[in-house]
């Protein structure tokens, strides 16, 4: 078999992946064994009736977690911004096109993209911004 056909091995030993994935599935663990335990004592301040069964603290611990995960995930993505070439002079979406009939109203394109092209991020948008505050972060 030739040289350039041969399979290439992993850099890395077998034996270090598996470890890696040991260590990281005991970190799982840990932190699924922290959120239970977190869940079995009340917060300060939350006068709440605290369930005495298991299935209610492992469920009040999964809520708490996935719920405090997913807006410390979101929150960043919430705020980031959509047009990196916003309040730029090379903006390829701050064309606007525009018309006015008679007497009316002008009415322009720019209405619509302005959000977009000024800099705004997921939570300044009209539609996504009520949908956004609806989500935890």
């Amino acid at each position: 078999m030739p040289s350039h056909a041969r399979p290439k091995t992993s850099r890395v030993p077998r034996g270090l992946l598996r470890a890696g994935l040991v260590v990281s599935a005991a970190g799982v663990a840990l932190t699924g064994g922290a959120a239970v335990a977190g869940a079995a004592t009340p917060a300060a301040g939350d006068t709440a009736p605290q369930r005495t069964s298991d299935e209610g603290l492992v469920g009040q611990a999964l809520t708490r977690s996935v719920t405090g995960s997913t807006g410390r995930g979101l929150g960043p993505v919430k705020d980031l911004k959509l047009d990196p070439m916003a309040n730029t002079g090379v903006d390829p979406l701050a064309n606007g096109l525009g018309t006015q009939v008679a007497d009316f109203k002008p009415v322009s394109t720019t209405q619509v993209t302005d959000p977009v092209t000024k800099g705004g991020s997921l939570r300044d948008l009209p539609v996504t911004g009520t949908a956004m505050r609806l989500l935890p972060g």
